[in-house]
Formats: C-alpha cells, structure tokens, sequence
C-alpha cells in the first residue's frame, strides 16, 4: 500500500517494480509531497545524513547510491516516502564499476561520458555540429551562478577563451542539463562573440543542446572570447548544487556561486573528479555573499560545488 501527498498513478507502481531507479525516486518524492529539504531532515532525525544535494543528484540520475552507509540510508527513506521496503534498493542492481570507463579508439572520452544518460545526450548531441570541438583548445573557463534571495537559481553567466587548433573551427556546442525536468528549460541571452545556432531542446529530460556559432571560421592558432548567460524563469528551481562537465582538459576553470546578501547556505561542499582519481570533496566557507574555486590544467572531469540550506 502507497500513500502520500498525492494519488499514486499505475505509472508510479509501474517504476517501483522495473525502474529506473532516478525515475522511481523522484516519482515517490512528488507522490509524497515533501521537499528535499524536508526528507533530509526527517532523515536526520533518523539519525540518518543524507544531503539535499545528495538527494537531488540521486533523483536526476547523476549518482546513485554506491556506499554501504547511502544503500543502509534507503531503508530509512522508504519509509519516510512510505512506500514498500526494499523497492528503491532492489531498482540499484549491481555496483557499478569505479575508474576510467573505456575512451574512443583515438583516446578521448565520447561526448556523454559524464552525463547520467549518455544515451539521450548522444541522441540530442547528434542533431548538431560537433565535429570541430576537439580541435578546439580550451584556454580558460569562467562560470558564475546567480542564486536569489529566496534560494532560487536564477541564472548562470559564462566566458570562455578558446584557440583553434586548425582551420575552420566556427562554433561551440552547449550542453545543459536541469536537475528537475518539470521545470521550464533556461533561455540563452546576452551572447557576445557568438550568435544562436540549431537548438535542441528536450523538456522532459531537462535537456537543452545549443551551437554557439562564432562571428567567422577560425585560422589555426586565433583565440576567441565568447560569453553567454542562461536564464530561469518561474517557477524558479531551487539552488543546491552546480557542476561543470570537462571531457578535455581545460588550462584554467574559474567556478563562481554568488549568493543573495544575507542568505548564505548552512553548508558548501567543493568537488571535483579527474579521470581515473578518486573523487575529492572538501568543505567551503563563503567569503560575503559568494564562493569559488580555481582548477589548472584540469580535465577530463567535473568540478562543482553542492550547498545545504538551513529548514
């Protein structure tokens, strides 16, 4: 028996029997009515430490529950989302491998490697031009989010300093995706140094693939400065957490998290993954109103920040 804040669909008990697990847990999630934030507390006062962020990762599909303390952790939030025992966990299956996954056969990671679903991004990916990104050298990457005062992410601002490593290169291809996919997509504004490409828009799973097409074909060795801003509208997502995905490796990665004066998170986390490295965590305090890190020479990899809100 399933109850909650809303009426279960044969849908829902379709998910918690076959999966997928991110699908099956963000369905119970909304089926409860409870927000992350209130999970994670009735999860510690369980005695239980499971993140907002952390939950919020696990119902987009970007991680799952991998450590024996997280597996442990599901049993307790079966039963807060009240549903049978054991359903989340039995949607899991076998521990995915750790380490480097295979590359191409020139050695360079595929596109969708450190996406949850490679298999849509590969889909959406093919509907554009791609084929000059890997001669495109990565010189630095600027990323600042915008976090408003009622903990909502209103939007993210980019600038980016590439080089051609041959003649041609006229674009760069954009990669977004939303955590919670009944949330309307972001809208690209305020480009300079580029224009709109094709677009690829899929809503229902909180992904949207843009060309960025500069203002002429590059020659080998010229550099060019692109900046662009993605901007939410309402209703507003809340803030918990941002990533930036590297499948090649970038000279130097600048991260910004601006805050809302006054409304500073409980708790800020820094992470970052190179390839075949264990992935590194390490607790942040912001400095006024904002945080941010710096990486050099990094990639492939992610690197971001994840932050926990007070009730």
């Amino acid at each position: 028996m399933i109850s909650g804040g809303a009426e279960p669909r044969p849908e829902f008990e379709r998910l918690l029997r076959e999966g997928p697990f991110a699908d099956a847990l963000r369905e119970a999630i909304r089926v409860r009515g409870l927000s992350l934030e209130r999970l994670r507390d009735h999860l510690r006062a369980r005695g239980v430490s499971i993140t907002a962020a952390t939950l919020s990762y696990w119902q987009s599909g970007r991680s799952r529950p991998e450590r024996r303390d997280s597996v442990l952790g599901l049993r307790h939030l079966e039963q807060v989302l009240e549903i049978p025992p054991g359903s989340l966990a039995a949607l899991l299956g076998p521990p995915r491998a750790r380490g480097r996954r295979p590359a191409r056969a020139d050695g360079l990671p595929e596109i969708g490697r450190y996406w949850p679903d490679r298999t849509r991004i590969d889909s959406a990916v093919s509907e554009v031009d791609t084929h000059w990104d890997e001669r495109l050298t990565r010189i630095s990457q600027h990323d600042v989010v915008f976090v408003g005062p009622r903990r909502e992410e209103l939007a993210f601002q980019s600038r980016q300093v590439l080089r051609a490593e041959a003649d041609g290169p006229d674009r760069w291809v954009m990669i977004v995706h939303i955590d919670e996919h009944d949330r309307p997509l972001p809208e690209a504004t305020q480009l300079r140094g580029c224009r709109p490409g094709r677009s690829v828009l899929h809503p229902e799973d909180g992904l949207l693939v843009m060309e960025l097409l500069f203002e002429r074909p590059l020659a080998k060795g010229e550099t060019v400065i692109t900046e662009h801003t993605l901007v939410n509208s309402a209703p507003f997502p809340q803030a918990t957490n941002y990533e930036r995905k590297f499948r090649l490796p970038t000279r130097e990665y600048v991260l910004e998290i601006r805050f809302s004066p006054g409304m500073l998170p409980a708790r800020c986390r820094r992470r970052s993954e190179q390839d075949g490295q264990p992935t590194e965590s390490s607790e942040v305090v912001p400095v006024v109103d904002s945080v941010h890190g710096v990486a050099l020479n990094f990639g492939p990899g992610r690197f971001g920040f994840e932050w926990d809100w007070d009730s």
